[in-house]
């Protein structure tokens, strides 16, 4: 079923025309100062879609198959590059240097202090004002990039996730950003693959290296839906956390780590994500906080399971990252239209954002966001998509 306010439903639509090979580019838009951006679109032997920018390193759309082989868009996102250049939310955007928040802008590192722009006042989010989310990629086709690698992957991932023998739907994205850039010390070199696989898992890997010591916590910020179209309040959701980190009045981390046991935040069975959410509007208006996952050394494990009832589809995540932020769209108002005329409103979809923990730069006690010289930042992240159930009427 459609919500209203939504030019049409995409649960049952096909992207047109489909691409005639595995990896298509195309320019996406061009800047005010004249530079072409580009946008490739990804196909595997399903059908599965995925496309993503240069613009941001950005997942733009990705059409996932239901329980009867229809395809929808499960993602948000922009048909126009103007629309993410103006835009306020991240829509499906690489964050960075620092995902998430740092309180007031401020950290120190080796004795140095550091001031960064508090473009969420009072702190510091995403970056700043022209995170990686603002900025242009060069891009690389067919290109896999450097994830972590198989090895460090135990079997039984291996076996769960299938992953890719080659890299032939594959797009990896590098930037460099500046020493200073944002506020924050030392050249960072950034690298990002997205692989698309025929067992329909989207895979991203992320790699940096830097000459300075420098806080560093990369994640995608895509909001997903999986029916398409509406809000998410009715999909069903499992966290593998039994710890969240509670917040201050402005989201930042007070330092406490909690049980989520006897709280809205208890997603350690599956549960609808609208059961609870007016429990948590006080401070956020909706969910947006950071789960502490459950898992052991730094190989792949299973962040969260997202099911649609409706149509059937199944999101897994899978990542290396030690925690995970969910957020359901809080501040959508419907002021922009994104594609195929489908419109933003509260909770047209909802972030699980693999990363490190906000604001750990000021936090000793939580896992380390610094990278040093001569030491690489290796990150791995996996969406798959299965789908379940008969059809509910």
């Amino acid at each position: 079923m459609c919500a209203s306010g939504i030019a049409a439903c995409r649960s049952t639509s096909t992207p047109q025309p489909r691409p005639a090979s595995p990896i298509e580019a195309r320019v996406f838009g061009r800047t005010q100062d004249g530079a072409d951006v580009k946008i490739y679109t990804l196909t595997n032997a399903n059908g599965m879609v995925a496309k993503m920018t240069e613009y941001g390193a950005t997942l733009t759309e990705l059409w996932v198959p239901d329980r009867s082989a229809k395809l929808a868009d499960v993602v948000l996102g922009y048909e126009r590059l103007d629309d993410y250049v103006a835009a306020p939310f991240y829509l499906g955007a690489t964050l960075g240097r620092v995902a998430n928040r740092i309180a007031n802008g401020a950290f120190t590192l080796d004795g140095r202090a550091y001031s960064l722009a508090t473009n969420r006042a009072p702190n510091h989010l995403h970056g700043g004002v022209r995170g990686f989310d603002k900025r242009i990629w060069t891009s690389h086709p067919g290109s896999s990039g450097a994830g972590l690698g198989e090895k460090a992957i135990p079997r039984s991932a291996i076996a769960t996730l299938r992953l890719p023998q080659d890299d032939s739907r594959g797009v990896t994205f590098t930037y460099t950003s500046p020493d200073g850039e944002e506020g924050y010390p030392g050249t960072l070199n950034v690298s990002i693959a997205y692989r698309l696989t025929d067992a329909n898992e989207l895979r991203i890997d992320y790699t940096a290296t830097t000459d300075k010591a420098t806080p560093i916590n990369l994640s995608n910020h895509s909001f997903f839906n999986l029916a398409g179209a509406g809000t998410i309040l009715d999909h069903v959701l499992t966290i593998n956390a039994k710890r969240y980190t509670p917040t201050n009045a402005s989201l930042v981390p007070t330092g406490e780590i909690a049980p989520v046991a006897g709280t809205p935040l208890d997603f350690t069975r599956p549960r609808r994500i609208g059961e609870r959410i007016d429990e948590v509007r006080a401070v956020a208006n909706g969910y947006d906080n950071n789960f502490v996952l459950e898992r052991s050394g730094d190989a792949l494990a299973l962040a969260a399971r997202l099911e649609e009832p409706r149509f059937g589809r199944v999101l897994e995540i899978w990542t290396t990252e030690p925690g995970m932020q969910f957020f359901t769209g809080n501040r959508f108002d419907g002021s922009f239209v994104g594609v195929g005329g489908r419109t933003h409103e509260r909770h047209a979809g909802l972030a699980l954002e693999t990363q490190h923990f906000p604001d750990a730069i000021n936090h000793r006690e939580f896992p380390s966001v610094v990278l040093r010289p001569g030491e690489t930042f290796r990150s791995t992240t996996v969406y798959r998509f299965t789908t379940t159930g008969a059809t509910r009427d």
